[in-house]
């Protein structure tokens, strides 16, 4: 796993995130994404933006890398508080929004101030024991590295999907562009698989 199988948002740098170790960063993520999800309260979640929003700042992510990253997560964070609004109220919908792009930051801060590979390495090793259980760690570390890269991928398919739905003229309503969407996400893990499979990849 150490050659660069995977492309990311990576910057490099000298900065206190870069050259904190792989597993407190992933472990930070971890329970700050979890305390993000327990804490059900708007002040917190203003909170939880300045944090996100100061840990970038130290990492120096770029402007122009966060505006790219988090396009599609804006998107996805205002519809579903536009959810909370409706179902819930406006205090709901304004916590739902600020922790979608608090947790949407923070992943972005750990990948750009780590190399996925590293990631990855680091969970291979962590779960190296698992190997008694039967458990194969590169199997496991794989289907994470193929997550990580299918979501910037996914979410450009539905953009794509939606702007072409537009250019039709079919309007914004979502069965305009549901049906291909799906339908293009199916057919690029259909391409996926059987990349992997001519390379003998998931083979028992």
């Amino acid at each position: 796993m150490s050659t660069p199988l995977l492309l990311g948002v990576y910057q490099p740098g000298s900065t206190v995130l870069h050259r904190l170790p792989v597993w407190v960063k992933v472990l930070s993520l971890g329970a700050l994404s979890l305390t993000i999800v327990l804490v059900r309260d708007v002040r917190a979640a203003v909170g939880f933006l300045a944090l996100a929003l100061v840990l970038a700042a130290i990492g120096k992510v770029a402007l122009r890398t966060l505006a790219r990253s988090t396009r599609g997560i804006l998107v996805i964070a205002v519809i579903a508080s536009a959810l909370q609004w409706w179902a819930a109220g406006p205090d709901k919908a304004a916590e739902t929004l600020l922790d979608l792009i608090s947790l949407a930051l923070l992943a972005l801060t750990v990948t750009a101030t780590t190399l996925v590979n590293a990631i990855l390495d680091s969970l291979i090793r962590g779960i190296g024991p698992l190997r008694r259980v039967g458990v194969d760690p590169e199997r496991v570390a794989l289907t994470i590295g193929l997550a990580i890269q299918a979501i910037p991928g996914t979410v450009a398919l539905a953009l794509e999907t939606r702007d072409a739905a537009r250019a039709r003229g079919l309007g914004s309503h979502p069965r305009a562009y549901l049906t291909p969407f799906v339908i293009r996400v199916v057919a690029r893990a259909h391409e996926t698989g059987d990349a992997l499979a001519a390379r003998g990849i998931g083979d028992d």
